[in-house]
């Protein structure tokens, strides 16, 4: 028979060979199972063993009682090990060595490839030499497992595994629990606070739960929830600045407010008006300020003038967003 590299073979002990290991034979053919492959006591001659076939890292197939995460044509989801920027992943599939996940399965985008201890949805397989691979698993694979999303889950939170993620947005598989394996979930673009890596973890709050049960999510709270936690932040920004008062107001861009504080002008300018309204803050110019630290008309006091943040950018009227 021919040996075929990701199944399970039952063979028997032909020799012994010091300090390499054990030669198994299927009567005619025989591989090697090396000492360190050895699970429970050692065999004897003439014993039958299930063994678990692989190539090893001079390309010669070898045999392993190790038990892996899954055989050839299986899924399962596995953990990053390392990632390497020209080969891929090298994903833990048990055995004590990596399986590798092509440079050619993941996304041209940096960000959206997964890092060490992400989880990644694969199938084993083969490349063209015999030797196992990993593809990713998709639509195709993960469909017929899911079910369909309860009414009863709109505008909770659920958690996941990203499948993939692209410039539209990034696909999710929802944790089943009990019920089965999990529930389609997409998150658009821009319901995402962040670009989202293939096999992050990710929390999302389902927004709509489609006529085929699959369900649009988006990782920002409902607006009343969010607006607390954006005044909150913000206040609280404003109290480690000198003079209390920093360069964004609702007129500031949209790209500026994003890149500091990591949420929507929209979000920006509703916890504005929620701290304007309680009288915690005021706004002058392009500029906001704790209301006890807000200048006098006419112009900034002079430590606000002064007033340098950590990147050493004057934070006085007329500074630029540059800062953070």
């Amino acid at each position: 028979m021919s040996w075929i590299a990701g199944t399970y073979q039952t063979l028997r002990v032909a020799r012994e060979v010091s300090p390499y290991g054990y030669f198994l034979t299927d009567g005619e053919n025989e591989v090697l199972m090396h000492y360190t492959e050895l699970v429970g006591k050692k065999p004897k001659l003439g014993d039958e063993v299930e063994v678990f076939l692989f190539f090893d890292t001079e390309d010669r197939i070898s045999a392993t009682m190790k038990r892996p995460l899954l055989t050839l044509g299986e899924m399962a989801r596995l953990k990053v090990a390392d990632v390497h920027p020209r080969l891929g992943c090298f994903l833990e599939i048990g055995l004590g060595r990596q399986l590798l996940l092509p440079l050619s399965e993941l996304s041209e985008k940096v960000e959206y490839r997964p890092l060490p201890g992400d989880e990644v949805h694969v199938i084993l397989g083969h490349d063209k030499a015999g030797r196992l691979l990993a593809t990713l698993a998709g639509e195709d694979e993960l469909g017929p497992l899911v079910f369909e999303a309860p009414q009863a889950w709109r505008n909770q939170w659920v958690e996941g595994w990203v499948t993939k993620s692209l410039q539209m947005g990034s696909f999710v598989l929802i944790d089943g629990g009990v019920v089965g394996f999990g529930v389609f979930g997409m998150i658009p673009s821009s319901e995402r606070t962040r670009p989202l890596r293939l096999g992050e973890r990710v929390a999302g709050r389902v927004t709509f739960i489609r006529e085929d049960g699959r369900v649009n999510l988006s990782m920002a709270k409902l607006k009343q929830e969010g607006r607390l936690e954006d005044a909150d932040r913000i206040l609280a920004y404003l109290k480690e600045r000198p003079g209390g008062g920093m360069p964004y107001s609702d007129e500031s861009p949209a790209d500026a407010i994003k890149q500091k504080f990591q949420i929507s002008k929209s979000a920006f300018k509703r916890a504005l008006g929620k701290l304007m309204r309680e009288g915690a803050i005021t706004q002058k110019g392009s500029w906001t300020y704790l209301a006890e630290a807000a200048p006098e008309a006419g112009g900034a006091s002079g430590a606000d003038s002064q007033a340098s943040d950590s990147t050493g950018t004057s934070t006085g009227p007329g500074a630029d967003h540059s800062e953070g």
